[in-house]
């Protein structure tokens, strides 16, 4: 079976993008072939496989597969990357506004153009979710963890948890390099607690306009970016008073820059690059 791809990347974040408007791929294939293109010695290599779909619902839809094969809820770095795709292949005509959907739910997309290419995309990522139940993590429902006692593998953290369409745990540490994300970050993401699983984020304040930051991503661990996780630790940030409500925040991912702003109105709102790496076939047997 061949297979036409796209591998694009946000900020080192890179995903196989498959064009399912020209495209037929069973379902029960979906998760191996995940697997299968993520493989760095036998596949292309990737965080995993998006998919660009049609939507009744949206401009165009997308669907993401992690690299373990599970499906995941949203991805920023995804919703760029398929905004960009979207607008150079023509699947939107005539549009630099327009909406996606993602199994969290819809968003709004607008990508910047400059002398007739795509420079940035800023993405509405709605507003956070910030109660237990919302996120999820065990507790008492309407509850919201902000800078909460968190014991794990006989370490002391204090967590702020923040649901950007899927869950993400944040916590800051005084020295992003020192930060434990290779010993904790696997079993974090897997904790007890978090009955769903939860990608983990370890961030330093610079400023309350600039943050570094670090992620296991859940199915995926370490990436170069993560774009609802720079959203969270933003989010995070001003719940514990580091930055400010309706303040763009520039968050620096091991790819690169993502800029972040809680608009006033309860809306997360997000600006960064996307890029196309090469398109190709995959011969799938």
């Amino acid at each position: 079976m061949d297979i036409t791809f796209t591998k694009m990347h946000g900020l080192g974040n890179n995903y196989i993008y498959v064009n399912m408007f020209t495209e037929r791929i069973a379902e029960e294939k979906l998760p191996e072939l995940a697997k299968t293109v993520s493989n760095v010695n036998t596949g292309i290599g990737s965080d995993g496989l998006i998919l660009i779909t049609p939507s009744s619902i949206a401009d165009v839809g997308m669907r993401i597969f992690n690299k373990d094969g599970s499906e995941g809820m949203n991805c920023g770095n995804g919703l760029r990357c398929v905004a960009k795709y979207a607008y150079d292949y023509q699947l939107v005509v005539n549009k630099t506004s327009f909406f996606i959907e993602a199994k969290s739910g819809v968003v709004h997309a607008e990508v910047h153009v400059e002398n007739g290419k795509v420079s940035d995309i800023t993405i509405d990522m709605g507003e956070p979710r910030l109660e237990r139940e919302k996120i999820p993590m065990t507790g008492n429902e309407g509850e919201r963890i902000i800078n909460e006692p968190f014991v794990i593998d006989e370490a002391q953290l204090n967590i702020t948890a923040v649901s950007m369409g899927n869950p993400h745990a944040v916590f800051f540490v005084n020295n992003i390099e020192d930060a434990p994300l290779h010993r904790l970050g696997p079993i974090i993401t897997d904790d007890y607690r978090f009955p769903e699983g939860v990608n983990v984020e370890f961030v330093e304040v610079v400023s309350k306009h600039e943050l570094n930051f670090r992620v296991w991503e859940r199915g995926s661990g370490i990436t170069e970016a993560c774009g609802t996780g720079a959203c969270a630790a933003v989010v995070a940030s001003i719940l514990n008073g580091f930055s400010d409500i309706g303040e763009e925040v520039c968050v620096h991912l091991s790819g690169g820059d993502l800029y972040i702003t809680w608009n006033k109105d309860g809306r997360v709102s997000m600006r960064g690059p996307a890029q196309t790496v090469v398109t190709g076939t995959f011969h799938w047997e």
